[in-house]
C-alpha cells in the first residue's frame, strides 16, 4: 500500500485536485470525489482504487477535454494520451476517452496520417515525412498507406528547392548546399537530383 502524502487544489481549476503518493505527483482528481471518498493526507491507498475513482467521476470530463483539444487540428492517439496524462489523467481514463473518440470517428491515425503526408508533402519528402509520423505514435502500416497516396513529390522537391535558391548565385558550391537541403527535407537522392538538373549539373552530387 502507498500513502497519500498530499492534495492541494489546482491552479487553474479549483474544482479539481493534485494528489501526491509517497512524496509524488499521482493523478489529478475532482474535489467532490476527493470529499466523498474521504480521501486525505495520511491515508493507505493503492493505485488500483484510485485509478477507479478518477475513471468513474471523471470520464466524462476527460472526453469533453479531448474533444475540445482535437477540435482546432487533427490529433493521434498518442498525442491525445499524452494530452490527457499532462492533465493528470490516469491510464484507465485514458483508455476510456481514446476509445470513445474511436467509436465516434473523432480519432483515427490512418486518416491523420493520409492528411499529414498530403499537407507536409508540399514541402517535405517521404523519409522526413514518415519520421514525424512516427513521432506523432502512428504505425508503420498507416504511414506507408498514406506515403503511397502520396504524388508529386518531384515537383514538391523542386519548389522548396526554388526557394532555398533565390537570391543565391547559381554555381556548384551553392547547388551542393542546396542538394544537401534537400536531403535534410526528407527527399531521397534521386529526388534531389532530379530537382537539382533544373538548375545544372549534377553528375559530382552522390
Amino acid at each position: 500500500m502507498a500513502e497519500i502524502t498530499g492534495i492541494t487544489p489546482q491552479v487553474k481549476d479549483k474544482t479539481r485536485c493534485n494528489i501526491e503518493v509517497d512524496g509524488r505527483f499521482y493523478c489529478g482528481m475532482k474535489l467532490e470525489t476527493v470529499m466523498k471518498n474521504r480521501l486525505k493526507v495520511g491515508a493507505c491507498v493503492d493505485g488500483e482504487s484510485l485509478s477507479r475513482l478518477q475513471l468513474e467521476s471523471e470520464k466524462t470530463t476527460a472526453l469533453d477535454k479531448a474533444l475540445t483539444h482535437i477540435s482546432a487540428s487533427m490529433k493521434t492517439e498518442m498525442q491525445i494520451r499524452a494530452f490527457l496524462r499532462k492533465k493528470g489523467y490516469l491510464n484507465d481514463v485514458c483508455d476510456y476517452v481514446v476509445e470513445k473518440m474511436r467509436e465516434y470517428s473523432f480519432l483515427n491515425d490512418g486518416e491523420y496520417a493520409r492528411a499529414y503526408a498530403e499537407s507536409a508533402g508540399k514541402k517535405k519528402g517521404r523519409r522526413l515525412i514518415a519520421l514525424e509520423l512516427r513521432k506523432k505514435g502512428v504505425d508503420e502500416e498507416s504511414i506507408e498507406k498514406a506515403l503511397s497516396d502520396l504524388s508529386g513529390e518531384k515537383e514538391s522537391a523542386i519548389n522548396a528547392l526554388n526557394k532555398y535558391m533565390r537570391g543565391k548565385q547559381i554555381d556548384r558550391k551553392t547547388l551542393s548546399k542546396g542538394y544537401a537541403y534537400l536531403i535534410g527535407k526528407g527527399y531521397d537522392y534521386d529526388t534531389a537530383k532530379e530537382a537539382l538538373s533544373a538548375f545544372g549539373d549534377t553528375e559530382d552530387e552522390d
